[in-house]
Order: structure tokens, then sequence, then C-alpha cells
């Protein structure tokens, strides 16, 4: 540890917040269908799609309405995706040959890229082909991340409405989030990376001579269109199985910075754009100021346990003075600390198995960034309205403390609203310790894993985390390419997703028919430092609702080497 490794993670988390103001800025008239510096190019191809898809514009959804859109949209994506993935054999652009993907694994993976997930459950080099990439997962790179954005703007409309009716048009915002904000960020972002030497080609691979006469076959891709909307929209899900950490994917220092930034910003920027919405914009400061303290300090976590010698490498006298293991060797300690702090506090965009070779504080902190719901600063829009319903909850139980009816943002918080809120919030811990519990019993999910013990009970309970939360991001040394875990992991991606949005959106249809109410001196001050310390409690409350539980799990672990030699036979 030293000052310019400190310097580097505080530079970097402030690029993104500092970046977030002007866009969110800009995201605000889009969701508020305002005129923008793009209207020229992209209104007549709004007008097309509206035309072409019968979507009548001018009308508004209830939150039913919104949340059925939301749905068939999602199914209508996953059917699309999955038929793409089990025949891309007979489709064009296979240059590679690669066979249509297994019915299991087909499903997996349209439900993670349909969900912004981005599970990975295969080597996307060795089994993906260049039209599947393109045509599909990158296409729900757009999609699955307009439609969180969507969610979100129909939250800030929900807060600024005055007994109002709906939430806006699912289809409407859908297109103009694809349109005015994820396309030109990426084309920017993806010229950026062409700039700085990120590949972008329809080549299956060129064939490399080595210094010692011998050949190499390196895989290509159009990688610089992929890795830019993979992090912009805080996908994950790269055309190479090493992620963030493959050359091409990342080839030097600055494509790492903006790829940390463009992770992050649209989060922050979310947050930005409901304040402007709503005219609440010292309460956005207090979310930003919330998520980014908690990026901080997972990062410092992480760096201070980075920086330290393995202790079995100093037992055996080997200490190699910091724990060199998965580390980005290119781009040191600071960069590994801060990126792992992202990955998890956001939904991936991520390096895979890279936070499985972290030392045991650093992969604890990576989980339990997950926990806490991805929302520190979470996905593109998830990160927004997964805030909103733990203020919510931060709010009712201030006003259960001082024995007052509580409000948020000029808007009464009642049973109705914190039902949906504990609903919502209660299919992590139901999603990720039901399905780990099961694993960690069942002879056909241990002959996955790898490491026996207590890091093999990791494997698993932080990949049904990251399954859950949206995440993406795994510890190496779990096989999840089988039927078993390619089930049950798409499963708990769907209730992750899903069961989440749904009470999420009720939550707003039923905030949206409410008046809005002038804050009075009685009103609990939600800008201050007050509440962003409630609300930290809240969040560590929430996170913990399944972090801690988990160590009940622990007594299996004296049993594990038992079960995975049955496992093996």
């Amino acid at each position: 540890m030293n000052g310019a490794g400190w310097a580097e993670i505080a530079f970097t988390v402030g690029v993104a917040v500092v970046l977030a103001w002007p866009l969110g800025a800009y995201i605000a008239r889009v969701w508020q269908g305002e005129r923008t510096w793009l209207d020229p190019v992209f209104r007549p191809v709004e007008r097309l799609v509206y035309a072409g898809c019968g979507v009548r514009a001018e009308r508004s959804q209830g939150w039913v309405g919104y949340a059925a859109s939301l749905l068939a949209f999602s199914m209508a994506s996953f059917v699309g995706l999955y038929l793409i993935l089990r025949f891309q054999n007979l489709l064009p652009l296979n240059p590679q040959g690669f066979a249509g993907l297994s019915p299991h694994l087909a499903f997996n993976t349209a439900v993670s890229f349909v969900t912004n997930t981005n599970w990975q459950s295969y080597a996307p080099e060795a089994t993906v082909s260049t039209f599947a990439q393109m045509t599909g997962l990158t296409s729900q790179n757009f999609l699955s991340a307009a439609a969180g954005m969507a969610v979100a703007a129909a939250m800030a409309r929900a807060f600024a409405a005055n007994r109002g009716e709906g939430l806006g048009n699912f289809w409407v915002d859908l297109t103009r989030i694809s349109l005015y904000v994820l396309l030109p960020g990426a084309i920017i972002i993806a010229l950026t990376y062409v700039a700085l030497g990120e590949p972008q080609s329809l080549l299956a691979n060129v064939t490399a001579h080595t210094v010692e006469g011998g050949r190499q076959t390196i895989a290509l891709y159009p990688t610089a269109s992929q890795e830019a909307i993979k992090q912009l929209g805080t996908n994950g899900g790269g055309v190479f199985n090493a992620n963030s950490a493959h050359p091409f994917e990342n080839p030097n220092a600055w494509t790492n910075l903006i790829e940390i930034v463009s992770m992050n910003v649209l989060s922050y920027a979310c947050v930005v754009a409901f304040g402007r919405i709503v005219m609440a914009r010292k309460e956005a400061r207090a979310l930003v100021t919330v998520m980014a303290l908690f990026v901080l300090g997972a990062s410092a976590a992480i760096y201070a346990a980075e920086t330290q010698a393995p202790p079995a490498q100093v037992a055996a006298g080997a200490d190699p003075g910091v724990n060199m293991e998965g580390k980005e060797v290119r781009f040191g300690a600071p960069s590994t600390a801060v990126w792992a702090a992202a990955t998890t506090g956001a939904s991936d965009g991520g390096v895979n198995g890279m936070h499985g070779s972290l030392m045991p504080l650093g992969g604890g902190v990576a989980m339990f960034m997950i926990q806490l719901g991805e929302i520190l600063p979470g996905g593109g829009g998830s990160g927004l309205y997964g805030m909103l319903v733990l203020a919510l909850i931060a709010v009712f139980v201030a006003g259960l403390m001082v024995g007052r009816t509580p409000e948020y943002l000029g808007k009464k918080v009642e049973a109705r609203e914190i039902k949906y809120a504990m609903l919502a919030v209660l299919i992590l811990p139901l999603s990720i310790l039901g399905f780990a519990a099961v694993a960690a019993v069942l002879p056909m999910a241990l002959k996955g894993l790898a490491n026996p013990g207590p890091h093999g009970l990791s494997e698993i309970l932080y990949a049904y985390s990251s399954a859950t939360g949206n995440n993406g991001s795994a510890f190496a040394g779990l096989t999840a390419n089988s039927p078993w875990w390619n089930t049950t992991l798409g499963l708990a991606m769907l209730l992750g997703r899903f069961a989440y949005v749904v009470p999420v959106l009720a939550i707003a249809g039923s905030l949206a028919a409410k008046p809005k109410l002038a804050s009075t001196s009685g009103t609990f001050p939600t800008d201050g430092p007050l509440f962003i310390g409630l609300l930290i409690g809240v969040i560590l409350i929430m996170g913990g609702l399944q972090f801690f539980p988990a160590l009940a799990l622990g007594p299996i672990v004296e049993h594990f080497q038992v079960l995975q030699a049955v496992a093996a036979r």
C-alpha cells in the first residue's frame, strides 16, 4: 500500500462521479422526451420504430401495463436469443464452424443476457459464433440495459407525479434510451478502444509465427464494439473467456481506466437524472454519496488485503511481499482493487475468475457487495431503483422511531409500499441461500467443484449470489456448464431480475397515484448526514440477510470432502 495507490483508487471513482453530472442532465432530458442535440439524427429513426411496431408514444401505461410490457419484451428476447444460440451452426457469420449450444447452456446464456447478468458457463472464443455474438449477445447488451434504465425512468416519474395515473410508456423508454443514450455512447467508446489498440474484425482468427518457429492461432472478434457496450451497459460477458483480463479486451492503462469509469458512470448518472426530474438534487447527491462511499470502502478493503503476502507462502518461507495470484500485473493492485469493487458493486462488466484469486478478505468483500443487491452503484437503472427501495425502508424506520407517518420526496410511505419493498429485498436471500443450501449437499452439483472444503462452499455461495444479483462474475474453480448449474443459475437470474422489478414497479404505481406533498418542519431530512448514515445502516442490514445466515451453512463444510467423494463416485 502507498499513497499513489490510494490516489489512483480515489481518482478512478471520482472521475466516474464527476462525469455522471453532465451525463445525468442529458439522461433526464431523454427520460422526459425533451429535445436533445441528437434529435436531427435519431428522431426520424424513433418515429419509424414506433410506426413499425404500432407504438402509441403519447399513451402512458399504469404499473401493471408497464410491467407486462417489460415481461413480454424479455420473454420474446429470451426466445429469440435461445434459438440463435441453439442453431448458430445453421446461421451465417460462423467462420469458426461452431456447433449449436446444448439446450441447458443455451437456456442459461439466453437468460443471462436478457437479465443483464451475462454469466458465462462457456469459453466464448471456443463456443459462440460471430453472428451469435453480434446479433444475439450484443443486442441484448443494449436492450437489457435499456430495460433496466426504463424501470428507473418510471420510478422517477412516480415520485414527480401528483396523483398521476401512469408511469410513461415502456416501449418509448426502451427505444429512446437505446437510441439516445446507449448507442451513441457505445459508438464513441468503441472508436476510442480501436484507437487504443483493441481489435475490431470479422475474421475468425489469425495465425502468428512464434520465435521458436511454431504456429499459434489467435481468435479474433469485433472486440472493441462488444467491449464498449459490455462496460457501458454494466453487462459483462466479453468475447474472450478471460474478459477484460484479456489483452485484446483491455490492452493498456488507458483502456483500463475507461472501462472502469464507463462501468459505473451510467449508474451514478441515473441518480442525477432522477434528482433533476423529481426536483430533489440534494437528495440525489445523498444517494450518490452513499454509492461512492461503499465503492471506496470496498476498494480500500480489497487493496489492503491484496497488498499483503499470502499466509501460506509466508509459512513456506517464500514471502513474495504481496499477493500476486490473479493480479493484473500490467495495472497493479490499486487497479485490481477498484475493478473488483466496481464490478461487484455494479452488474459485472468484469474479469472472469479474478475474484476467486483474491485473498479471503478481498473475496469476502466482493461477495458481500453483490449480496447488498447490486446497488453500489449497481447496473444502469437497477442501482437507482434498488437504492430507492432501501431509501423507502430507511424513512419508514425513521418514521417509526419518531412516531410520524414517513415521507420521502413528497410522497407518504405507507404499508403498501413497504410490503412491496420487503417482497423485493427478500427475494435475494431466499434465492441465494435456498439454491446454495441444496447445491451444497447434492452430488450432481458437487461434481462441478474443483476445490474441496470451505472455498468450495464459497464458490457455491458466490455463484448463486452473482446469479441472483444479476452480476455475472465468478470464483474460478466452479465448472458450471452442466444441466444442474446452468438450469438453477438461470432460475436464480430470473428471480433476481423480475421478482425484484415487478414489486418495484408496483411501488412506483402506488406512489404515482399519491399527492405530492410539500415538506414541513416535521419532515425527516433526506439530504444530510443523518439520512446518509441511516441508509448505510439499512443497506448493511439488508445485505446481512444473506451474508450472515450463510454462516449457518458452515457445519456442512465438515462433511464437504465426504460429499465430494460421493459425487466423484
